[in-house]
């Protein structure tokens, strides 16, 4: 048994006291962070609300020079996120072709895409470097951080060219 004398008991009391607190306010922590606002993703997503399955491209500015990527597959009804980070510029341009439909959401910016997945830089002289020349229709993000294509039913037109779409994605076994 520890003595103390009794002149050193509000002391002793002070000390008790503090670390109470100190283990209250440690235990309040986890509470506090998760209640503190957390930074939001900023992306660029792209959600596909048509009952189809569809295989979108991506155009955009990278550095100096424009680039092109796809394919990303989605599934009807679901959404992916196809640039991850704060948006850097203000337009974007999409092409997305309906696999099971036959229609697709273009425009007339056209870029350099490829039946199988791709990345190309550069948007000049597609079809003598190879590739297809395809009308994306642009996305203005308003220099927003981070921005949600909506794909619908309606907004879909039917497919004009043979060439450009991409193959079926394999389809899973279950």
């Amino acid at each position: 048994m520890i003595s103390v004398p009794f002149s050193s008991i509000p002391e002793l009391w002070k000390s008790r006291r503090l670390a109470r607190l100190g283990l209250a306010v440690l235990a309040a922590l986890p509470v506090v962070a998760a209640l503190a606002p957390t930074p939001a993703a900023a992306d660029f997503r792209l959600c596909n609300r048509s009952g189809s399955r569809v295989g979108i491209a991506l155009g955009y500015k990278d550095g100096e020079a424009w680039a092109t990527e796809g394919w990303w597959n989605l599934a009807p009804k679901s959404c992916e996120t196809l640039l991850r980070g704060d948006l850097v510029a203000r337009f974007y341009y999409v092409y997305a072709v309906d696999y099971d439909q036959g229609g697709e959401w273009s425009g007339k910016a056209f870029m350099c895409t490829r039946d199988k997945e791709f990345t190309i830089r550069g948007i000049e002289n597609c079809l003598a470097r190879g590739f297809d020349r395809t009308g994306f229709f642009e996305v203005d993000t308003q220099e927003q951080k981070s921005w949600t294509v909506q794909l619908t039913d309606g907004d879909q037109k039917p497919t004009a060219q043979a060439g450009g779409v991409p193959p079926l994605p394999p389809s899973k076994a279950p």
